[in-house]
């Protein structure tokens, strides 16, 4: 019987670790790092959660339409080493996004290498990869 209960947990475990492995994705899988991708927007949303933080903006092209757009971006914990905290960023705050487009062209998305705030401030918001690092 303890046997079958040690192989049970085990698999378990296994399935668990498993399922958290095929969660998450590689960089290279979802951005192309020679695709740099630099976008002036306004904030519609922040969302700081694990595995990656997220921010939404609405970006106003030349013909006056807006594209609504999302990059990825750390962990909330590199985030705040980075010195960007909880608030740092809201709705409505004007921004500046430098990262890497999503694989997909036709994708508003992209990974997010650093924030710039409309009074200047920058924050690293993702990894350093690619072209500069």
């Amino acid at each position: 019987m303890k046997g079958k209960s040690l192989a049970v947990f085990l698999a378990g475990g296994l399935a668990l670790v498993s399922a958290r492995a095929l969660a998450h994705h590689s960089f290279a899988a979802e951005f192309d790092a020679e695709s740099p991708v630099t976008v002036k927007g306004v904030i519609t949303s922040v969302r700081l959660e694990n595995p990656h933080s997220w921010f939404f903006l609405d970006v106003t092209g030349a013909d006056g339409k807006v594209e609504k757009w999302a990059f990825e971006a750390s962990t909330p914990s590199s985030l705040i080493r980075s010195g960007f905290k909880p608030g740092t960023v809201k709705a409505g705050d004007e921004v500046t996004i430098r990262g890497f487009h999503a694989r997909d062209p036709k994708a508003n998305a992209g990974a997010g290498r650093e924030l710039v705030m409309a009074d200047g401030r920058e924050f690293a918001i993702g990894p350093r990869v690619g072209p500069g690092r």
